[in-house]
């Protein structure tokens, strides 16, 4: 797909993740509209990138809907959805007290990781199988293209990780489903499953533990930086043939149980 000029929604996109895709997607021309539960966040990336800010809970129908209604009026229909936002949770099912672990923590993590990745998915993709397909496209019949967002957790998570490594594995397993559904409507979806990034999340650990994290990386021995996952999520934008895919980011790391 060519980016220039077309519309994008980047869940997740005030900070993270999400803000390194929401401006390296600006940089290629494309108007795009910051969906945030924060919505400071979003307001401080839409300011910088020319582009609008949406509150938006992503589990929430309604929220998503005035999202995306917000943003196809500033730029119409987003043809490039960003899924991004999301929560982790440590937590082991049974504590060190023999106490099990709260069940509506689980379901929180699950609901906003997969279930609102889902969401996103079901509104936006109704929207984009309205529109005409692209007029420039090698491919016959592209509308759109959605990039989620998983984890290495989904495969190789660690102790206490039950509700993360659930909701990631969860979009892992819809990323084919999905991409197979809305074949017929000429949109491509992809997901990448991201390894230890240099996230404000991360961040905030002691320097000695960011460092025994990054030293556990195969190759490079660094934490992943964030505009690396956004120029990949930007490469799925461009390269027609990617679809139906998991592809792992992490520099060949596998966690350990701890």
């Amino acid at each position: 797909m060519n980016m220039q000029g077309q519309s994008a929604i980047v869940t997740g996109g005030g900070s993270g993740l999400g803000e390194a895709v929401a401006r390296a997607l600006a940089a290629q021309g494309v108007k795009v509209a910051v969906l945030d539960v924060n919505l400071a966040g979003a307001q401080r990336v839409a300011v910088d990138i020319a582009g609008i800010a949406c509150q938006c809970d992503v589990t929430d129908s309604a929220s998503v809907t005035a999202a995306l209604d917000a943003a196809s009026a500033a730029h119409g229909v987003p043809r490039i959805v960003m899924n991004i936002a999301g929560i982790g949770s440590a937590k082991r099912i049974i504590g060190k007290d023999g106490q099990p672990a709260p069940l509506e923590d689980f379901e929180r993590v699950v609901r906003v990781n997969l279930i609102g990745t889902y969401n996103v998915a079901r509104l936006a993709a109704a929207r984009i199988a309205t529109l005409a397909p692209l007029a420039d496209d090698a491919n016959s019949g592209e509308r759109g293209v959605m990039v989620n967002t998983a984890s290495v957790a989904a495969f190789d998570g660690q102790v206490g990780q039950e509700a993360y490594s659930a909701s990631k594995g969860g979009v892992v397993g819809m990323t084919l489903p999905i991409a197979r559904d809305l074949a017929q409507w000429g949109v491509r979806v992809c997901t990448i499953a991201p390894g230890l990034f240099a996230t404000p999340l991360l961040k905030q650990l002691p320097e000695p533990v960011q460092q025994s994290l990054a030293a556990s990386i195969p190759f490079p021995k660094r934490l992943g930086q964030p505009d690396e996952f956004a120029s990949l999520a930007l490469e799925i934008v461009r390269n027609g043939h990617l679809n139906g895919e998991v592809i792992r980011l992490d520099g060949a790391l596998r966690m350990a149980p701890r």
